[in-house]
């Protein structure tokens, strides 16, 4: 017993000590010390708290094969280790950024951002992120919110007069000795009640003498809507552009029943605003989607977002000033009151009745809403999700043109890269709690599947005489491997090559405009989630693999009538899902005979990168007319013809040697300009090289190399009786290696085995 009070004290006191560093309770005088400290940070409204949130957490530059882009962090979920992040999705990041930095030049919020795309594009993800981030946001110093409580203290602080029960006067508190009532205990109070908005306690000073203490503080503040606050650019000596001073700072009020608060205190004590000031309880509140605090999802349930309620007479009321006693007082509830100074989400807003709608005309262009005997004002950011269907429904109906003007679009397509597709699958299979062993490349042929089922055959007339004939010729297997590797069709040439990268992004933006743009049909991760689980259920397989997830793709493929990408017409080679199936198996095929042989030992890979560092200085010195260093002999020689001859035949080079030769070492030119100081890694680099030099070794050798996978198959069936030692020590080799280098395990291990020589070398 003594252990567990012991324990409790210590849990109490940290508990304390914690509190009392938050700064959860303070007066107004402390409160604008606060402010005065820190005023940008404690004079912002909701768009530039989420504005902020998104600086917090920063951002880094990702390489992709048409450029680099910015990736704000905070969706990959750093608060919470990573959980649940969003993977991709990085031009509507920035979209989204964007048109917040917009709103906070602007000084308001006057649109609503709606998230539009197909089922399963993680429209919902993206929102939900905001808010988990918001949430983390609000815990740390630089992300706290303040609101404020009107306290009444009861008579016993008072001499004599009675402030509480027995009937509110002013000489009560003139009386008292306290300068604030903020840190009375619960039975010192009469009555607490909340600033029902979450007002900001700023909006508690009148007016000029806020604008003029925000001004003061606040040095080069501009006021939204002026000259200083539209440019986009800051003069060079300032770190950063002027904080803007929002509409809701600079101009609002107190909600409705504050202000009716603040006046009848201001005229029971005749204008001193700091005895009003003592009724003052500056609260820290922190952003909570689960308390429904400051982040909101709004259902698409026939129901009002926000209306009013009589607040029920009790002591509460009995412990107000008399002029208050004689009023009916309300207070605001619902959805849009509880989001208020955060973020509102409505989730799948078209499938909402379109009478609940309407009233978003005026609350996303003004900031207001409307109800029986008052206008609430709103400090938030709205954003809403809808399905491609229901978006292109709703562009046909008479009110899109009213609501056009008052909505932003931000475009969340299906992923287009297989490798971040896969990733988002990995993740996905981390949080299934026993699941089978999962075979290496699992992930991968299911997100080249799913990736190729989303893309579409190009519009050739859309580009340049120089790539038009290699972009017809395009097949879904080509694009996909141009937009995830940057990988070009074999024997176009050096220069159609470099042409065909320069227009990815073009490609990939092909029918944005439309509601046909490439990304919005095909399998949806929800889908492949399916697809997988199906698969790790099957008792034909004793790992999840690739064998099971084609399987199950064979059994969805069957009935087209279930999901509606399944529906569409071929169109040539696109659109094909049956034959994406053997594409995968095929890739999948190369992949793990690369790496049975690898594991073989034939060769170690640092023999293929030091012969293509060879070929690489070989090249560089003959461009030059230079000699090449002999490490062996120690001399300096002419560069090695042979040498250069035989890897360009390995590598296939079907161009104009010069041509080739040129380009190459422009490429590692181009690296280490971009790189200063880095060492190039040639196989990252020239992916596709190394794949022919291994493809050209393994040919030939392909009698022995089938020998041993038959040897390792033998040894899995238990037959090791007819093998040698030397066998059996060189399939146990195999086999670690196989585990070791690529995480096989001896059941998915004899899988492929015998997949592959059943497949490929059955001859």
């Amino acid at each position: 017993m003594n252990d567990g009070h012991q324990m409790l004290s210590e849990l109490a006191s940290d508990i304390r000590e914690d509190y009392a560093r938050g700064q959860r309770i303070m007066s107004f005088p402390e409160f604008l010390e606060l402010f005065a400290a820190t005023p940008q940070r404690h004079a912002r409204n909701a768009v530039q708290y989420l504005r902020d949130c998104f600086r917090y957490y920063g951002t880094e530059t990702k390489p992709t094969v048409w450029g680099e882009v910015d990736h704000f962090r905070l969706f990959d979920a750093p608060f919470d280790k990573g959980r649940d992040r969003l993977v991709g999705q990085e031009q509507a990041q920035q979209r989204v950024f964007r048109l917040l930095d917009n709103f906070v030049r602007q000084g308001e919020v006057n649109k609503l951002l709606l998230l539009h795309g197909p089922n399963g594009s993680a429209k919902s993800t993206f929102v939900k992120m905001l808010m988990r981030s918001m949430e983390a946001y609000s815990q740390t110093e630089e992300g706290a919110l303040f609101r404020f409580n009107w306290i009444f203290p009861n008579e016993r602080l008072a001499s004599g007069s009675s402030i509480g029960f027995g009937g509110f006067t002013a000489r009560a508190v003139e009386d008292s000795d306290l300068n604030s009532f903020a840190y009375l205990e619960e039975e010192e109070i009469d009555a607490k009640i909340p600033a029902d908005m979450k007002d900001h306690p700023l909006l508690l000073i009148p007016l000029e003498a806020r604008r003029t203490l925000l001004k003061k503080h606040l040095g080069n503040a501009t006021t939204a809507g002026s000259k200083a606050s539209r440019k986009r650019h800051q003069p060079a000596e300032q770190s950063e552009p002027p904080f803007v001073l929002s509409k809701y700072i600079y101009d609002g009020d107190l909600s409705h029943t504050s202000r009716q608060i603040f006046d009848a205190l201001m005229a029971a004590y005749r204008g001193d605003i700091e005895k009003v000031f003592k009724h003052i309880q500056v609260e820290r509140f922190f952003v909570s989607q689960r308390y429904r605090v400051g982040a909101v999802s709004v259902e698409p349930a026939m129901r009002v977002d926000a209306n009013l309620r009589q607040i029920t007479v009790d002591r509460s009321l009995s412990a107000l000033p008399s002029s208050l006693q004689n009023q009916t007082m309300f207070e605001p509830f619902g959805d849009l009151v509880d989001a208020n100074r955060g973020l509102v989400e409505y989730d799948d807003m078209l499938k909402r009745q379109p009478e609940l709608n309407k009233y978003l005309l005026a609350t996303s262009e003004k900031g207001t809403v409307s109800l029986e005997n008052r206008i609430l004002h709103l400090d938030l950011v709205l954003m809403a999700t809808a399905n491609e269907d229901y978006l292109d429904a709703f562009k046909q109906s008479p009110d899109y043109s009213s609501f056009k003007g008052r909505i932003e679009l931000i475009r969340l397509p299906y992923l287009l890269d297989y490798n971040i597709e896969e990733l988002v699958y990995d993740e996905q299979m981390e949080t299934v709690d026993s699941i089978k062993h999962v075979a290496p490349h699992t992930t991968f042929v299911a997100a080249l599947w799913a990736t190729l089922t989303r893309l579409k055959r190009p519009d050739a007339d859309n580009y340049d005489d120089e790539v038009r004939e290699v972009i017809a010729d395009l097949t879904p297997l080509e694009k996909a491997d141009l937009y995830a590797r940057g990988k070009v069709p074999e024997g176009i040439g050096a220069e159609a090559a470099r042409a065909l990268k320069r227009v990815i992004p073009d490609m990939m933006s092909e029918g944005e405009g439309s509601s046909a743009y490439e990304g919005r049909f095909g399998a949806s991760p929800r889908e492949m989630k399916m697809i997988l689980l199906n698969a790790s259920q099957s008792e034909r397989y004793p790992c999840l693999s690739p064998l099971a997830v084609f399987a199950e793709l064979r059994e969805l493929i069957k009935d087209p009538s279930v999901f509606r990408f399944l529906q569409m017409k071929p169109d040539g080679d696109y659109w094909r899902h049956d034959h994406f199936i053997q594409i995968a198996t095929d890739r999948y095929l190369d992949l793990i005979d690369a790496e049975i042989r690898g594991a073989m030992g034939l060769v170690e890979e640092a023999q293929y990168e030091e012969l293509f560092t060879r070929y690489i200085e070989n090249v560089s010195q003959w461009l030059k007319g230079e000699k090449v260093y002999n490490r062996i002999t120690g001399r300096s020689e002419d560069p090695d013809e042979e040498l250069m001859r035989n890897v360009e035949e390995m590598i296939d080079i079907e161009e104009d040697v010069d041509d080739f030769r040129h380009g190459l070492i422009s490429s590692v030119a181009a690296y280490s300009i971009d790189h200063p100081g880095e060492q190039i890694d040639f196989r990252r680099t020239f992916p596709d090289y190394f794949i022919a030099l291994e493809r050209k070794f393994y040919s030939e050798r392909q009698q022995q190399i089938q020998k041993v996978q038959e040897t390792l198959l033998r040894y899995f069936e238990d037959d090791k009786k007819s093998l040698t030692s030397a066998e059996i020590s060189a399939v146990e080799t195999t086999l670690a290696n196989l585990k070791e280098r690529y995480g096989y395990c001896d059941h998915c291990a004899r899988e492929a085995v015998a997949f592959l020589l059943t497949t490929r070398y059955n001859d």
